[in-house]
């Protein structure tokens, strides 16, 4: 592992250049890779582990014919590489547990049977483990039990796969019954396409995620992007401005400047007057999400947010109402400027043409 210096604090983290490939390809040459959800992470990690030459299948139920076919459209062959959830199960030395958390629950009592002594069960969230009281997901003793969950979702996998760049992921040992359960959580991680890998737990990774998705990561900033287009729109100013004001210049312009160097820079190549007005609001901002952060992390932790999820998720209708609330958002004011700006960004212009 090399040490990083991130803010003051050392962090061991494990790169490319400490695990290459190569190393990761000799740990795994005799274990069969069953990946089991052909959802959101399953497609990403799959495909960049096949693409990085890994034995690898896939578990999915034939009766959800989209993700099956898809499948299908992604070079999976049905009975070679291609297998109901139970029979990838049964065949893999390695089951990644990619289906949903509440999905993960609902699978488990037959998913407990193919767990023999010395596979691994792999996880790239620590929901199922951490909230086990909820779940009932508690795995026999003579497996290992390890996490790699990568920073970003299954799209972003593949893409920054493809673009050679990897995403950055967090891996944990939750239990370590072979002995090389280490070695078969840091190869699967540089097989799924990581750029480097940091060290967490179970639960750490599970407070951190809930709290960033529900936080900064996407209900905070919806939530700030609709209060101020909503309060432009308030004061007279037409749809295409406020939603440029307030969407196309962050995503377009300001935050590639804080990927590419920091929140620093990103100020520092703005306006006096913007940065002058961003310092000042920055603390009254900060001061006002606070309380909401507290209050989040502490339904997180203490399992409220578990147990709302769980209980939404298993419903039999919950495609169904998730459909219509990503509708009104869909067929908002905003939103539906937004595919109008989108549709105006010189790429679609010439594609239009």
């Amino acid at each position: 592992m090399a040490k990083i210096n991130f803010g003051g604090v050392m962090e061991n983290v494990v790169t490319r250049s400490e695990f290459p490939l190569s190393k990761a390809r000799k740990v795994l040459k005799n274990e069969l890779i069953a990946v089991l959800g052909y959802g959101v992470q399953g497609p990403a990690q799959s495909l960049n582990m096949r693409d990085n030459g890994f034995n690898v299948i896939i578990g999915q139920n034939p009766k959800e014919k989209s993700y099956w076919n898809k499948a299908i459209r992604d070079g999976w062959k049905p009975g070679k590489t291609l297998f109901s959830l139970e029979e990838a199960a049964s065949r893999g030395s390695i089951i990644q547990y990619l289906i949903s958390d509440a999905g993960q629950m609902a699978f488990w009592p037959f998913l407990q049977k193919h767990l023999t002594k010395g596979k691994a069960l792999y996880f790239s969230h620590g929901f199922s483990i951490v909230y086990k009281k909820q779940t009932k997901i508690i795995p026999p003793k003579d497996i290992d039990v390890i996490l790699v969950a990568p920073k970003g979702s299954g799209t972003s996998v593949r893409a920054n796969f493809l673009n050679g760049s990897g995403i950055n992921s967090s891996f944990a040992i939750f239990q370590d019954a072979t002995g090389k359960a280490m070695q078969r959580t840091l190869a699967l991680g540089i097989a799924v396409g990581s750029g480097f890998l940091f060290p967490t737990t179970f639960e750490k990774e599970v407070y951190s995620d809930l709290t960033g998705e529900r936080g900064a990561l996407m209900g905070a900033i919806a939530g700030v992007f609709e209060a101020q287009y909503d309060l432009l729109r308030k004061h007279g100013h037409n749809p295409s401005e406020a939603f440029n004001e307030t969407v196309e210049e962050f995503t377009q312009s300001l935050i590639r400047l804080v990927a590419q160097n920091g929140m620093d820079w990103m100020y520092a190549n703005c306006s006096t007057t913007a940065q002058r007005g961003a310092l000042d609001w920055l603390p009254k901002f900060k001061k006002a999400v606070k309380p909401v952060f507290e209050e989040l992390y502490k339904k997180v932790k203490d399992g409220t947010e578990t147990a709302r999820t769980l209980k939404c998720n298993s419903a039999s209708d919950y495609k169904e109402k998730l459909e219509k609330e990503l509708s009104r958002m869909r067929n908002s004011e905003m939103w539906l400027t937004g595919a109008a700006v989108r549709s105006l960004r010189p790429e679609n212009w010439k594609k239009k043409k």
